[in-house]
């Protein structure tokens, strides 16, 4: 047996020869492409999310249109001319229970970048995103993504974001299929996902 292995060992050494250099591995994948704002809005629409798409001056006026009457949280650095005044603000500051967020009737946010290729909205806690059980608890997201934040493809978007920072990737309303291949939404996050693409 003994003398199998060492056999087997010693053939395995042979076919690798010497392997004591570093191994590069290539990288010579796309990290940009033809992304664009149509791309997005048909990716994240075949998620089953809602898009807008919207010139930055009609922005304050269809948020208002989309959360009229509804308790909306909002992130403490949210942009104040998003704050309609048709719309009941719970603000996180200081910051809102579980019960409260629950209640709550979604959250309105910004982003951090969106991949069109995939149709995914990145989060990472910044600018106008809040904390991360934001977005979670709310039955209800509308997110508003800047064509500016729009990137092509996944490495591209990966280079613009910080390892370190808490990364959300949603890619249409949370949904899962685990209990005998059925499809259910709003176990992991919300069941409905509006997402406004402001051209710059």
């Amino acid at each position: 047996m003994a003398d199998a292995r060492t056999e087997v060992l010693a053939r395995i050494r042979g076919a690798l020869g010497d392997r004591s250099a570093p191994v590069v591995v290539p990288r010579g994948y796309h990290r940009t492409g033809p992304g664009s704002l149509d791309l997005l809005a048909e990716r994240v629409a075949d998620y089953r999310a809602t898009v807008h798409r919207v010139a930055s001056d009609g922005l304050v006026e269809l948020i208002g249109s989309l959360l009229a009457g509804r308790r909306i949280v909002a992130p403490t650095d949210l942009p104040a001319s998003w704050l309609v005044p048709s719309v009941t603000w719970l603000a996180d500051s200081p910051p809102l229970t579980v019960e409260e967020l629950d209640g709550s009737d979604g959250v309105l946010t910004g982003c951090a970048v969106a991949i069109a290729d995939t149709g995914t909205i990145v989060l990472d806690a910044g600018e106008a995103q809040g904390r991360r059980v934001l977005t979670l608890l709310p039955d209800y997201h509308l997110c508003v993504v800047r064509e500016s934040q729009v990137a092509a493809t996944v490495p591209e978007a990966l280079a613009r974001l910080d390892p370190v920072r808490p990364l959300t990737f949603i890619s249409g309303p949370s949904a899962t299929s685990d209990i005998e291949l059925d499809r259910v939404e709003g176990v992991h996050g919300p069941r409905t996902l509006e997402v406004i693409i402001l051209r710059d």
